[in-house]
């Protein structure tokens, strides 16, 4: 019998009021200060992961100061009710309070650790180590690591994003960095490196910051299919722009031409641009779950990126960083896709296509094992896990699972917007109401 065999058989059985939430970024420490600030003494809540610290994940534990939020301080509270409490906390913590500021992503992880040690007692536990499966049992789930097993009744997936799926022919090469969140191994990289980013989103911006801000000698070609930068916020503009999305069915090239209209006519009133996508925001999610599934998959093919790239930007610091390197000459940034002589040409390679979403193609064990027993299945886009829009994940079988539920990036199939803090404090509050009501403490 082997060691985690000789535990199962030792373990108690789950108890209702025991809650296990696996992963301890964002997603996991909002669902536990929700789920410990509504409950009483009866609650029991154990957060898993594997670093055994919270608040970081891939989102927020970078090391580098200069990598910065995309959401400006006064939308990033832990409370939707309390929108000043993230400047409330900077000001007590010698930050920066502005609220049209974007803080350091690593202060924000510090945000978050301390707000959750505000309801911090004796009912949270931190289990530190990965776990690897989780298997149904009579009134609950077995939550299995490497070498504990424990129970709980009900069990919510906040696992985040995905590493990035392997660059093919890649893999092994020692100048292929295939974490981008390996800042070590990016800062080890000679002084005059040349480097290829493959992929121009947040995480690549990211990367050619560190990478060609201490060192003027190095050079970085970013690549991706189409291209695209993410666009530069620009100084608040205090009009809003609420568009009235129409009854009935929409098609996303419907939606799209919504979109340039509103931008039109927002023009025409000397309004930007970006009070359009940020006046449709609280409209996302209903105007994704309105279209079919073939609309969806439309859109996915013809209008996602144009959408992501205004939708997800760089804090104006940040841009003009970027601006300021392409214009020495030090940071190319081409459509077409990585080529053999973009690597041939490379000191080193850095992978940061975004986060893996099909979990059927995932390596993780946990997603594995999740899915070898039916207790998660893919979304029909691979964008996650399959959920109701409540967060309550669906089994092989199209049904709910009992006590199980999902948090944050694994919902963007169902929901698209599931990525961001505003919507992610939604998911955990409405989860955690869940939770309470079925646990009945």
């Amino acid at each position: 019998m082997s060691v985690v065999e000789q535990v199962v058989a030792e373990v108690s059985a789950p108890r209702r009021e025991q809650v296990a939430i696996v992963g301890g970024g964002a997603s996991g420490v909002l669902t536990a200060f929700q789920l410990l600030a509504g409950s009483d003494d009866g609650l029991c809540v154990t957060v898993h992961e594997a670093s055994g610290v919270l608040g970081r994940g891939i989102a927020y534990g970078t090391s580098d100061p200069r990598h910065l939020l995309n959401v400006r301080a006064r939308h990033m509270s832990a409370y939707a009710d309390v929108p000043s409490d993230l400047l409330d906390w900077a000001l007590r913590a010698g930050r920066d309070p502005d609220p049209l500021g974007f803080l350091p992503r690593m202060e924000y992880a510090a945000y978050l650790q301390d707000t959750l040690a505000d309801v911090a007692d004796h009912r949270l536990t931190i289990s530190a180590g990965r776990v690897d499966d989780i298997a149904p049992v009579p009134g609950g789930f077995e939550v299995r690591t490497r070498d504990r097993v424990t129970t709980a009744g009900t069990v919510v997936l906040a696992y985040g994003n995905q590493k990035p799926q392997e660059l093919p022919g890649l893999a092994g090469l020692p100048s292929y960095i295939a974490n981008p969140w390996d800042l070590a191994a990016i800062r080890a990289l000679p002084g005059d490196a040349t480097v290829v980013i493959v992929g121009t989103g947040l995480t690549a911006i990211d990367t050619a910051i560190t990478l060609l801000e201490d060192e003027p000698r190095r050079r970085a070609v970013m690549v991706s299919r189409h291209g695209l930068l993410p666009h530069s916020h620009i100084e608040q503009q205090s009009t809003a722009w609420v568009s009235e999305v129409p009854d009935g069915p929409l098609t996303a090239d419907g939606v799209a031409a919504l979109v340039r209209a509103q931008v039109e006519a927002a023009r025409a009133h000397g309004v930007d641009w970006r009070n359009v996508v940020d006046g449709l925001r609280p409209q996302t999610q209903s105007i994704w779950r309105r279209l079919d599934l073939d609309e969806r998959r439309r859109f996915l093919a013809a209008h996602a990126r144009d959408w992501e790239v205004r939708r997800h930007r760089m804090a104006p610091e940040v841009a003009d960083r970027i601006d300021g390197y392409r214009r020495d000459g030090r940071l190319e940034v081409r459509g077409g896709g990585l080529a053999e002589r973009d690597v041939e040409a490379a000191d080193a390679v850095v992978n940061c296509t975004g986060p893996l979403t099909d979990i059927s193609r995932s390596d993780d064990p946990l997603l594995r094992a999740l899915q070898e027993r039916g207790l998660v299945v893919p979304d029909p886009l691979l964008l996650g896990l399959d959920s109701t829009p409540a967060g309550e994940v669906l089994g092989a079988d199209g049904a709910v699972v009992p006590g199980l539920y999902a948090v944050g990036p694994p919902r963007k199939g169902t929901l698209w917007e599931s990525t961001a803090i505003p919507e992610i404090r939604s998911q955990a509050a409405e989860v955690a109401r869940m939770v309470l009501t079925r646990t009945n403490v």
